[in-house]
């Protein structure tokens, strides 16, 4: 059988469901061809194969390529004094009401063309990719104008022609109400749902639509207009719920199938078994939890019970998540919130695949998927979970190059 590439003499991490745990192969196998797997296995099991190219792996560990579903990557300026504020004793909230917050980067966020949001995003991106990532979706929502949210979605796209990785845009229009609708969130939402989505979805710029629902963010009501705007045009959505309080939205999304509902620290078990019976995911944000000094832990354990999937991100962000780090992210994940190594790396590859919409395509080591793999110089997968600082990434391999 020809392919492309084999990678041989490898430890696989595959993930696959229906193996225990990590799906770990001892003594593993992986082809591609055409940029998708031909085979990930025993080398044992392995068809009689005719490649181009061998890569002798020289017993490392292979994984799925990590993927970071939750992610505020294009922004101008920072909010580093913010944090100097709530070091002071500020709160997110008050800080948001004095006109800090998310308004102060859609200030600066504004004042970029598409060249200069790129040119600032793309560290951003290059930190995740250093460490293994093949997928990294990216939000919208500092523009909260027609002109300055399409200007946002074309530079994520452009982001995907410029490196070698995979970028899901989400339009988060309902990110905050912007300063020329001042107390008219209502007209705003109109204007969302009116004018923004169909527009950008008929430019092809939106693979899913958000929406912050929470006390200083947007009602319920408001929520479900925007859900069933996103649904009139074919698009999924996911949720920003339950960060500050509980607002119901984790079961609003739940009601409208949503990939994925995400923060959580306020779910309810109404909310963990609404997303449970409509298999919504749950992405968890462990460093805005850290960074934040938050002190309301998710329902780890709740969510872990009902069968919830579990994906983890960066919530990388200029104001309550400046981070560009899956690694630290597992880790904190796991030392805060108490997650497994399994449950951690499952949450940046497979769950966090399916918090998408694309398991179907990535998160996992399967025949047919795209041959998305990250190559580790570890002796075991904890050691994924365990650092912090020391990246052990010896290759990254993304549709089969």
């Amino acid at each position: 059988m020809d392919c492309d590439r084999v990678w041989t003499n490898a430890r696989l991490a595959s993930l696959a469901p229906g193996r225990p745990g990590l799906g770990v192969v001892d003594h593993g196998l992986v082809a591609s061809r055409d940029g998708r797997i031909l085979y990930a296995g025993p080398a044992q099991d392995a068809p009689a194969l005719n490649p181009a190219n061998i890569d002798d792996c020289a017993g490392r560990w292979i994984t799925p390529g990590l993927i970071d579903p939750h992610t505020h990557l294009i922004h101008g300026g920072d909010r580093a004094h913010e944090f100097q504020l709530r070091l002071a004793g500020a709160t997110y909230e008050e800080i948001a009401r004095a006109g800090g917050g998310i308004a102060s980067t859609v200030k600066a966020t504004r004042a970029l063309d598409e060249a200069g949001l790129i040119a600032t995003a793309l560290p951003r991106l290059d930190a995740l990719i250093a460490e293994g990532a093949t997928t990294v979706e990216i939000k919208s929502g500092y523009g909260l104008s027609l002109e300055h949210e399409r200007r946002m979605l074309l530079a994520a796209r452009r982001l995907g022609e410029l490196r070698p990785v995979s970028i899901s845009t989400t339009f988060l229009g309902a990110h905050a109400l912007p300063p020329e609708f001042a107390g008219d969130a209502d007209g705003y939402i109109d204007l969302v749902c009116r004018e923004m989505i169909p527009t950008l979805a008929a430019e092809g710029l939106i693979d899913a639509v958000d929406a912050f629902c929470e006390g200083i963010g947007f009602t319920l009501d408001q929520t479900r207009r925007i859900f069933d705007a996103a649904r009139a045009h074919g698009l999924p959505v996911k949720l920003h719920a339950e960060q500050l309080s509980n607002q119901h939205g984790a079961a609003l999304a739940a009601e409208f199938g949503a990939l994925s509902a995400d923060h959580l620290e306020y779910l309810d078990d109404a909310g963990i078994a609404a997303m449970a019976k409509s298999g919504v995911v749950a992405t968890l944000l462990p460093g805005a939890y850290y960074f934040m000094r938050e002190t309301h832990l998710p329902p780890i354990a709740a969510l872990r019970t009902a069968g919830v999937p579990m994906a983890l991100a960066t919530d990388c962000n200029p104001g309550t998540s400046p981070l560009t780090s899956l690694f630290l992210t597992m880790n904190m994940a796991a030392t805060l919130f108490r997650m497994t190594v399994e449950e951690c790396l499952a949450g940046v590859t497979r769950e966090a695949a399916r918090a998408l919409g694309q398991i179907d395509n990535v998160g996992t080591l399967e025949v047919g998927k795209r041959c998305d793999l990250a190559i580790w110089d570890i002796e075991r997968p904890a050691e994924l979970v365990y650092r912090m600082g020391l990246n052990p990434l010896h290759a990254r391999v993304w549709r089969g190059q």
